[in-house]
């Protein structure tokens, strides 16, 4: 246990920050969920509000120094390519005519 007052007050905030911090992530996780459920059922309406409420999520704890802006832009571009898979293959034929 820290003796100092000083670092008695930094351990409780440590604390404090984990805790909120451990909430973000599994709010994250809960949405990651119910995204892949949408994606079962095929329903477009449901995957395009879970992959929003993630987006929202990311960035909010991207803000608050959660997680890394590049975790979160990477997660972020991969839940996109699994919801719009149509978008990918546009993208990749655009690069091939334009190389050629």
């Amino acid at each position: 246990m820290p003796q100092r007052r000083a670092a008695k007050k930094d351990l409780r905030q440590s604390k404090k920050r984990y805790h909120r911090n451990l909430a973000v992530k599994r709010n994250i996780r809960v949405a990651l969920k119910t995204l892949k459920k949408s994606l079962e059922e095929k329903d477009s309406k449901a995957r395009a509000k879970a992959l929003e409420k993630i987006c929202k999520l990311l960035d909010k704890a991207v803000s608050s120094n959660v997680i890394h802006k590049n975790k979160a832009a990477n997660k972020k571009s991969r839940l996109s390519k699994l919801v719009n898979p149509s978008t990918k293959k546009t993208t990749s034929a655009k690069k091939k005519s334009s190389t050629s």
